[in-house]
């Protein structure tokens, strides 16, 4: 929604996933093709001349708007309404007839967009809570005023909803049983002829007429624009629930509004199909949670690297979502505290949340409940303050948001290429492959069609002169983009998407066709696909290693120098024919002749050709063995460098290139692979444990060997058991702890006769059972249990 822009040659870059327009400056060159037509953003600026009409612009072959030709003849084209993210194709026409020419510019999620181009809403928390108690006063926003060329502009509120096209526009969301639709529409001004200045403040008044629109965005235009004129320059603020815009009914008791509201997205919940059991399982640590980067990344709302503050998940320090998103658009939601364990809402109000929309949207977007961002908020967020920070009925909420939990978890095989070339395999195998050419780490089964492929080369500097090592890693799945990550001439990494090259100059996230790229830093690039598999590409020392996680999914069905991943590494050296090379004892010529037969044929290659970076130097043979020791000081300091788990890598590499940098590069490669390989290996959950009614639990973590204590409050007898230990197999220890009243138990126990005892406390505890499913229909949040079976 913001309106910021960016100069870019051959792509345009929207900071939103509901963009209203943005324009282009459209350069179109006779004679070039509609690959080449060259097309840039320009600065937004308003002409002391009426604009002139210029030829159309189809987006999408879909939706053609007509463009303008400003005072200095530069044409302009504008986007429609979006309702996705990514990279979006459009063509234009130099003649008002035929679009010959094309191009696309990329749309990302609001979370992305650059702060410094939005409506800024000072104190954010303040708006969303206003008029809450002890939450009154006058609200301010910030912009750059240097975005809107105008000397005075208008303040305008915009407001989104859903609704079915079978009912009117004007009725409740999503009051309808089929055909859901989107609006963003403009509600009201909050003032005109502003000053621009960068800055705004006002005490709000309650809405008479749009009291119903809880979710909407701040707009700032010039004020030469109409009132909610589209197709128009402005900035956007992030969207958020509107507090301070509703009615006065909310203002004169906002708890028992909220209320209200939270009950009846109750009933809309009860008639919504389940969505739950679709849902990948939690993963049941911080550190699988951040290792498992192919089906999980951080929440941009909550994320321990960036430092932000987990506003909707209190006490939790990071959370994930699950990347993709269900057969329904749903999305898993996992959050984690400090010790690193999972946070299920049964313990915390903080706990993790699946979402009925995915926050990120999912594909074929175009209609609710999947468009990105909004569908989310609209939802998940704005009912999370109807029930659980407006009024106290977050067990309501927790009832259709419950927890996950992590017992049907299963991390990935993780295998990895590091160094002069060394390969660690799936089921943990380890050697050494020194070839020039491409190669398949990964191919594609009758099962699983996957492909990622290294190329190798030998780099014209004469210090390495015996050494390869990956230049370049090429992924593909099914109809997906094919994604490259190569050494870029100037260092770092760079990405190329179908053979051409993808800047990250302004964002460091892009969806693309079945696979996303995201680049934490020009030395971390890391791919992944809609199969839950990852590709990292990291550099270390200027030397590229690659990690390739897969899901339990691909057990038996992979191929290639990481091997099959069935758990057994001695059929790890197997040819494309399946004949494996003995692991025990194999002779570095038996390895040699095993891993070329998984070159990658010219056919089948998924590279991108640059020869200036490359160098057939036929006379580069395998080196089978490092050269003898050399008699001087390196030899020393490697001895001091090389050492523990990975040394024998770093001696090999030191000794082969001459250099003891190169041998440190390797080493760390291997060190940050074990530390992979120690986050994710498996642990065994339990499930989650109530905390008896009218007693204390503690403890909350449901992992093997954790043991829970429980205790009733005074006048209160506990029976079951007072610990619990979660065991190997999966199991609590124990029984059950209730707590019955004092009176009841000496009722019990003073019955005639040990059997007659033991009948009345089992009638009495089945009675109790009886109780609490009749109370865990009103508050579930306290009996329930969390744990989802996927």
């Amino acid at each position: 929604m913001q309106g910021k822009v960016w100069s870019r040659t051959g792509r345009m870059l929207l900071p939103c996933d509901l963009c209203v327009f943005a324009e282009l400056l459209c350069r179109l060159h006779p004679g070039l093709s509609s690959a080449e037509a060259s097309l840039q953003l320009h600065a937004w600026r308003e002409s002391s001349q009426d604009p002139r009409p210029a030829p159309p612009s189809q987006f999408k072959s879909e939706v053609v708007l007509e463009g303008y030709i400003d005072a200095d003849g530069r044409p302009h084209c504008i986007s429609p309404l979006l309702y996705e993210t990514g990279w979006i194709q459009f063509e234009i026409s130099t003649d008002g007839i035929q679009f010959d020419r094309s191009g696309e510019y990329l749309s990302v999620h609001p979370s992305e967009a650059d702060p410094a181009f939005q409506v800024t809403l000072v104190n954010a928390t303040w708006w969303q809570n206003y008029r809450t108690p002890n939450v009154a006063g006058r609200l301010k926003m910030t912009w750059n005023g240097s975005l809107i060329a105008a000397d005075k502009v208008n303040v305008e509120l915009w407001g989104y909803r859903e609704f079915s096209s079978r009912s009117s526009s004007t009725g409740a969301a999503m009051n309808g049983p089929s055909s859901p639709r989107a609006e963003l529409s403009y509600l009201y001004s909050l003032d005109r002829n502003v000053v621009n200045s960068g800055a705004f403040g006002f005490v709000p008044e309650s809405s008479k007429d749009h009291s119903d629109w809880v979710l909407g965005n701040i707009r700032i235009t010039a004020s030469s624009q109409s009132d909610g004129a589209r197709d128009v320059q402005a900035l956007w603020s992030s969207g958020h629930v509107l507090a301070w815009h509703l009615g006065q009914t909310f203002r004169d008791d906002s708890a028992a509004w909220a209320k209200n509201k939270c009950l009846q997205w109750d009933v809309l919940e009860e008639n919504q199909p389940s969505f739950l059991h679709e849902l990948i399982d939690c993963p049941c640590t911080l550190a699988q949670a951040r290792a498992d980067t192919g089906r999980f990344h951080a929440d941009y709302s909550c994320d321990v690297e960036t430092g932000s503050v987990c506003t909707y998940h209190p006490g939790s320090v990071h959370c994930v979502r699950a990347l993709q998103a269900s057969t329904q658009g749903s999305g898993q939601q996992c959050c984690y505290d400090g010790t690193g364990a999972l946070v299920l809402t049964g313990d915390s109000i903080g706990g993790s949340t699946p979402d009925r929309p995915h926050d990120w949207g999912s594909p074929p977007y175009g209609e609710p409940p999947r468009l990105p961002g909004y569908s989310h908020w609209l939802h998940n967020v704005a009912s999370f303050y109807f029930c659980c920070l407006w009024s106290d009925h977050c067990h309501v909420y927790f009832r259709r948001r419950p927890s996950s939990g992590c017992r049907n978890y299963r991390p990935p095989k993780a295998g990895a290429v590091f160094g002069d070339p060394h390969f660690m395999t799936f089921d943990g195998l380890g050697y050494t492959f020194n070839g020039q050419g491409e190669y398949h780490l990964v191919s594609p089964s009758p099962h699983r069609e996957l492909s990622v492929q290294a190329e190798r080369v030998k780099l014209k500097n004469g210090t390495f002169a015996r050494a390869t090592w990956l230049s370049s890693v090429a992924v593909k799945e099914e109809s997906s983009d094919v994604i490259e990550v190569r050494l870029a001439a100037g260092g770092g990494l760079q990405v190329l998407r179908n053979h051409k090259v993808l800047p990250f100059t302004e964002q460091r996230w892009t969806d693309l066709q079945g696979v996303c790229v995201f680049v934490r830093s020009p030395q971390s690039v890391t791919v992944m696909l809609l199969s839950g598999a990852a590709v990292e590409a990291r550099l270390h020392d200027g030397v590229m290693a690659v990690t390739v996680l897969l899901p339990s999914e691909f057990a038996h069905h992979t191929r290639g120098l990481l091997g099959p991943m069935n758990s057994d590494p001695s059929d790890d050296p197997s040819t494309r024919r399946g004949e494996g090379v003995s692991s025990d004892g194999a002779t570095p010529e038996e390895i040699f002749i095993f891993a070329t037969g998984w070159n990658v044929s010219e056919k089948a290659s998924l590279f991108t050709y640059d020869p200036r970076n490359l160098l057939d130097d036929p006379a580069l043979g395998p080196a089978f063995a490092p050269p003898e020791p050399p008699d001087d000081p390196l030899v020393a300091d490697m001895l001091t460098t090389c050492f523990g788990e990975g040394a024998a890598f770093c001696k090999h590499d030191t000794l082969t290139t001459g250099s003891l940098a190169v041998g440190n590069a390797t080493l760390r490669a291997f060190q940050n692979f074990q530390l992979l390989m120690d986050a994710l290996q498996p642990v065994v959950s339990c499930g989650w444990l109530p905390t008896p009614r009218n007693g204390k639990k503690n403890g909350t973590s449901y992992l093997q060997e954790n043991t829970l204590s429980f205790s009733c409050d005074e006048g209160f007898t506990l029976y079951g058991s007072t610990r619990r230990t979660c065991r190997e197999d999966g199991a609590w220890t124990g029984e059950q702890p209730y707590c019955i009243t004092d009176d009841n138990a000496r009722f019990a126990l003073g019955a005639v006769g040990s059997v007659s005892a033991l009948v009345t406390m089992g009638v009495m505890i089945r009675l109790h059972n009886r109780k609490q499913d009749r109370d865990r229909k009103e508050k579930p949040d306290q009996t329930a249990t969390q744990e989802q079976t996927c």
